[in-house]
């Protein structure tokens, strides 16, 4: 059976995205950006998972980026880039936009698209070999509006002109002082720790959590307000059986068992 360049996993509650390229550092070809968003739909659409983790297949690298031995053919022009800049654009959005919380899980280089996908995810964790940057000053090709907001909501318009415009690469220290990434692990604890924590939500109210996945969104979009749909969420919470549970579980001091998915 021939090799998968993108692989998708389950266990229990918890998808795992696999970049799976570890002889290139997980370059991403166009087919893997193809890919990306129907993997996306069949994770929201399991009713058994509830968080998707997306990382390399090993320790060696998360994604060291886009793989620059097809620019030459598919995006030696405008045209071939046009259809090649959907296929990422798509692939970000679906990870941006998807109904179930997402973690980057870093391992060594996060650099260019893939950089651009961990920024699409909800979290993102990192070993203390993290080395992230964002490069096509180096390449002379400009990034969607969209995926640069992704990376100027996180790390303000100032050091997302560092990024961009120097086109160097950060280490996890940098990174993290920054907040583009949010927590940081050893090698040997990062796959441990990542998948821990992704237990710890599943054990959370989903309608909670994707109700506020919802609105953080609706907020990095603009809105300032409430209207009827945020306010539909929020009174809704009250008629659920978690919220039931949670309030019970709080009064007879007990952890809640909660059942929505």
């Amino acid at each position: 059976m021939a090799k998968k360049d993108i692989l998708l996993e389950k266990k229990g509650e918890i998808a795992t995205i696999i970049l799976n390229r570890p002889e290139k550092r997980n370059a991403l070809t166009h087919g893997m950006w193809k890919e990306i968003p129907s993997l996306i739909e069949e994770v929201d659409n399991d009713k058994n998972i509830k968080i998707l983790i997306l990382r390399g297949a090993d320790h060696t690298s998360f994604a060291a980026g886009a793989d620059i031995s097809e620019f030459k053919t598919l995006r030696a022009d405008s045209g071939g880039a046009k259809i090649y800049n959907d296929a990422t654009h798509k692939a970000e959005r679906a990870l941006a936009n998807m109904k179930k919380p997402s973690i980057a899980m870093v391992q060594s280089w996060c650099i260019g698209g893939g950089c651009e996908i961990a920024l699409a995810c909800d979290l993102r964790f990192a070993d203390t070999n993290g080395k992230f940057g964002i490069t096509p000053a180096n390449l002379g090709l400009v990034y969607s509006l969209t995926a640069t907001k992704q990376l100027v909501d996180l790390v303000g318009p100032s050091q997302a002109k560092y990024i961009l415009l120097s086109g160097r690469h950060i280490d996890v220290n940098h990174a993290s002082r920054i907040g583009l990434v949010d927590q940081v692990f050893n090698p040997e604890e990062i796959t441990e720790e990542t998948y821990k924590f992704a237990e710890s939500i599943c054990k959370k109210a989903q309608f909670t959590v994707r109700s506020m996945k919802e609105i953080i969104g609706l907020i990095n979009s603009g809105q300032t307000e409430d209207d009827d749909y945020t306010e539909h969420l929020r009174t809704s919470s009250f008629d659920t059986e978690d919220y039931k549970e949670g309030v019970q579980a709080f009064l007879e001091k007990r952890k809640p068992n909660f059942q929505y998915s």
